[in-house]
């Protein structure tokens, strides 16, 4: 029976497979999902940004990312050429980094995430949260060692923050650190840390048990694919049985009297409101994701209802398909728009919180909606991973949640309208 099962090319599947490479096909062409011209008026840089990460997504990415996905692998072959492509780092200007206008960043987000979210939730811990933190908060000697190799991707980072019983609530952390002469010994637990069990380098959040106050500690790891590197005292288990950014390993982090050298301290993180500084940079990264996603999920959903036929036409010719591609590229034109004004409100240092929660809120929102009505425009195909519709419907449903699930955020908006917290 399994080999009836496993036939391959040549035993009747030959009309199956033709339909389904031309489907496939189809999804290469580009698609216009600029009615309003914003990229008209874009800066010589970000344009250049943009053409560049596009050109690796399309190159590099999409070839490849369903398998790793859809094995729960990272894809450790493409590192290289993202660092090639000068991207790295985002915002950050020095060490090597690709110090971008904020729009530049927002749109090479965007451009990461069409092609794939695992691999922008890596791009995102990497450069935007650790790195952001080491450059925020870190010393002079701390930048010059640790941020050209992660610029380079050689090293690897990650941010542990958000613990087993601590989410949305990050402020009340429990992780302890204790002063024991020129070392720090770390006791507590993370979850859900972006690149925990991979990394080189760990930002560990912890309450300091003298003055009970928030600081960061940078714990070095020589070769995190081989476990007799893992220092004494820390343990990592990556997270299974995800249905989503499946191609990106998210763990749970232990510490048990873990040392971590003084010189390890960043010596700038000295409560949670350096914490929320760095937490303040990267507001609005989601809400790019959010859009690249979007992009990804209209445009397949155009390419198959051109060449899907039912009928005795191509669906396209069809009104309720024309009406629900059109609710689809509104939706999408107004997350554009609202991403635009975005980085210019954070160029311009007037980018508040409460911006961003309704930034994020709506994105995520619109975003999961277009990435639903694509999957049932696609039929039985919205289910294969071939046709990328499903890998970034469930990856939109971990983007909903990060940063701030939308109950959190109509809380923080509700408090600001009405001056009353829920909370």
């Amino acid at each position: 029976m399994s080999e009836l099962l496993d036939a391959g090319p040549g035993t009747g599947f030959a009309e199956t497979d033709e339909y389904l490479a031309a489907l496939r096909e189809r999804l290469t062409v580009p698609r216009d999902t600029d009615y309003l011209l914003l990229a008209d008026g874009l800066p010589d840089e970000a344009a250049d940004a943009r053409a560049r990460m596009r050109a690796f997504v399309d190159a590099k990415v999409l070839p490849v990312i369903n398998g790793y996905w859809e094995r729960a692998e990272f894809p450790w072959e493409i590192l290289p050429d993202l660092a090639a492509t000068g991207l790295v780092g985002g915002v950050i200007r020095g060490h090597g980094a690709a110090g971008l206008s904020r729009l530049a960043a927002g749109l090479t987000t965007a451009e990461l995430a069409r092609g794939d979210g695992s691999v922008n939730t890596f791009l995102g811990v990497q450069a935007n949260l650790t790195m952001g933190t080491i450059s925020l908060l870190g010393s002079d000697e701390q930048k010059d060692r640790w941020l050209p190799g992660m610029v380079r991707l050689e090293r690897i980072g990650a941010f542990a923050l958000t613990e087993p019983r601590h989410g949305s609530d990050s402020a009340q952390l429990e992780t302890t650190a204790r002063r024991d002469g020129d070392s720090w010994i770390i006791n507590g637990a993370k979850r859900w840390i972006g690149n925990g069990s991979m990394a080189h380098l760990v930002v560990i959040w912890a309450r300091d048990e003298a003055d009970g106050e928030v600081k960061a500690f940078v714990m070095e790891r020589e070769d995190p694919r081989n476990p007799e590197s893992m220092p004494e005292g820390f343990a990592a288990r990556t997270i299974d049985g995800k249905v989503g950014k499946r191609a990106i390993l998210q763990a749970d982090l232990a510490f048990e009297n873990l040392r971590v050298p003084e010189e390890n301290r960043l010596p700038h993180a000295n409560s949670f409101r350096d914490t929320s500084r760095v937490l303040a940079t990267t507001r609005g990264g989601a809400s790019w994701e959010a859009l690249g996603h979007g992009i990804a999920c209209f445009e397949a959903a155009v390419a198959y209802t051109e060449v899907r036929e039912q009928f005795g036409h191509p669906i396209a010719n069809y009104q309720l398909v024309q009406a629900t591609l059109a609710s689809m590229l509104s939706e999408l034109t107004a997350m554009q728009l609202l991403c635009f004004r975005m980085a210019e409100l954070q160029e311009a240092g007037t980018w508040s919180g409460t911006m961003a929660s309704i930034a994020k809120m709506h994105t995520s929102n619109k975003a999961r909606a277009i990435a639903q009505q694509a999957r049932d425009l696609l039929g039985g195909n919205g289910l294969l991973l071939d046709f990328h519709v499903a890998r970034h419907l469930t990856d939109m449903e971990v983007v909903h949640t990060y940063e701030g699930t939308e109950f959190i955020q109509s809380l923080l908006i509700g408090r600001k309208v009405t001056g009353r917290s829920a909370f």
